[in-house]
């Protein structure tokens, strides 16, 4: 499993090493092998995305995409795509630290990478469990 950090634009507040360690916990902590890229991205990248992939024209907090594997010669991998400014935005909102709103990022959409979702009460509650799970574990 390798996890790996991907700055695209010139933001240089971004803890790397910390955003890394907490997706392969929580890649191990749900039993799941994969290859894992976090893009720490602007706006514009997020929007053109999310027009792209989900026909949405606007900016949105995190994308994720899977990328299937080659069944016993390439692992399935995962993009993880997280837009700075939103994560700015949202933590100023709900009053707390850049550092625990990209948390609560990485761990959210590491979760959608491995399946989980929330398009429904049913789901909603299960996925906001797993999050809690890992964003309520002692960390870093």
């Amino acid at each position: 499993m390798r996890v790996r950090t991907i700055i695209a634009e010139a933001f240089n507040d971004v803890p790397r090493r910390k955003m890394a360690w907490l997706a392969r916990r929580v890649l191990r902590g749900e039993g799941e092998e994969m290859d894992v890229s976090l893009v720490f991205a602007d706006d514009s990248r997020l929007r053109a995305l999310n027009h792209e992939y989900r026909n949405l024209d606007r900016t949105t907090d995190v994308l994720s995409f899977n990328i299937p594997g080659v069944p016993d010669v390439i692992a399935a991998s995962g993009e993880l795509y997280i837009s700075l400014p939103q994560a700015r935005k949202q933590a100023r909102k709900y009053r707390h630290s850049l550092d625990r709103e990209l948390t609560r990022l990485v761990v959210h959409g590491v979760l959608h990478l491995l399946g989980h979702d929330h398009k429904n009460m049913d789901e909603a509650r299960r996925m906001r469990a797993r999050e809690a799970m890992y964003l309520e574990a002692p960390s870093w």
